[in-house]
């Protein structure tokens, strides 16, 4: 018997990364809630729209990282984890690199159409946002991920600061305190994402010319910068609700201080370990989905 040929349309979406885009509509439903709380009214075309580009804008972002890895020659160094490493579709199937990277820049031309409309017809408030949220597609995976710092912090400005922000500045028309407080959770949740998803990777990223926080300060100094980050996270709820900024509701966010507390106990303790480290990094994922859809959940309550 032969082997049946892979599916060349269903390869084209393994670039896409499908299972993790579900970040994506929780930090648009942190932003649509932080604008209900405040308007009670949406407009549900521009809602569509906002998915659309953000979700978009994500796969964008996904498909150059499996471009350039794969180019790197990064995607046959690593030993992917459930939760890093890439999905392994161009390393099985070479051929369907130049998909990948036409993938990447038809979804950053159709999130930037969709930007160049709301910028438009919502204000030149936004183009800032829509500005730094392009440059960081197009610069992560070639420069932002070589500077430790920048690539701590753009995925959480990605998720967090822009997309939640852009999400009620378009819904609303302006700028609010309550959209930043609430950005702030997917800020800190999603650069501690990244970051304890690099671990596994450190000699592979070494190798191929990354400079990242684990590879620079090493993996324990690095654990415990994830812990900082989510001990911001859990304040940012709180000093939300105590400045009348978030409602009292939101505290429900707190509740996955039952996960953040193993998460960072098993970071600590086993983070030169993967196998070991692999229990942390499925919470991780659980407390960057829970949390801000808790949140969101107390705005609508």
């Amino acid at each position: 018997m032969t082997a049946t040929a892979p599916n060349k349309t269903l390869l084209i979406f393994g670039p896409f990364r499908l299972p993790f885009l579900i970040l994506t509509p929780v930090c648009v439903f942190l932003g649509i809630s932080a604008a209900l709380w405040t308007t009670r009214e949406v407009n549900i075309n521009h809602l569509i729209l906002i998915l659309i580009s953000a979700v978009c804008a994500h796969v964008s972002v996904n498909a150059f990282n499996e471009y350039y890895d794969f180019k790197s020659g990064l995607d046959f160094k690593t030993k992917p984890t459930p939760f890093s490493g890439g999905s392994g579709t161009l390393p099985a199937h070479p051929e369907m690199a130049r998909s990948a990277l036409m993938t990447a820049i038809f979804s950053v031309v159709l999130t930037s159409t969709i930007g160049v409309y709301f910028v438009f017809n919502q204000g030149l408030a936004l183009l800032p946002l829509g500005l730094i949220g392009l440059l960081i597609i197009l610069t992560y995976s070639i420069w932002l991920v070589r500077n430790p710092i920048l690539c701590l912090l753009a995925p959480g400005l990605g998720f967090g600061t822009l997309m939640v922000n852009g999400t009620a500045f378009i819904l609303t028309g302006n700028y609010s305190w309550t959209a930043f407080f609430a950005s702030l959770v997917p800020f800190f949740l999603v650069c501690n994402l990244l970051l304890l998803n690099q671990f596994p990777d450190v000699e592979a990223d070494r190798e191929v010319g990354r400079r990242n926080l684990p590879i620079l300060l090493g993996k324990q100094t690095s654990s415990l910068i994830y812990g900082v980050f989510l001990l911001f996270t859990y304040l940012s709820i709180l000093i939300g609700v105590l400045l009348n900024l978030l409602p009292k509701n939101s505290l429900l966010g707190l509740s996955t201080l039952l996960l953040a507390v193993p998460a960072f106990m098993g970071a600590r303790t086993h983070a030169d370990t993967t196998e070991k480290l692999i229990p942390s990094l499925g919470m991780n994922v659980l407390i960057n989905i829970l949390t801000p859809v808790l949140v969101a959940i107390g705005f609508l309550l």
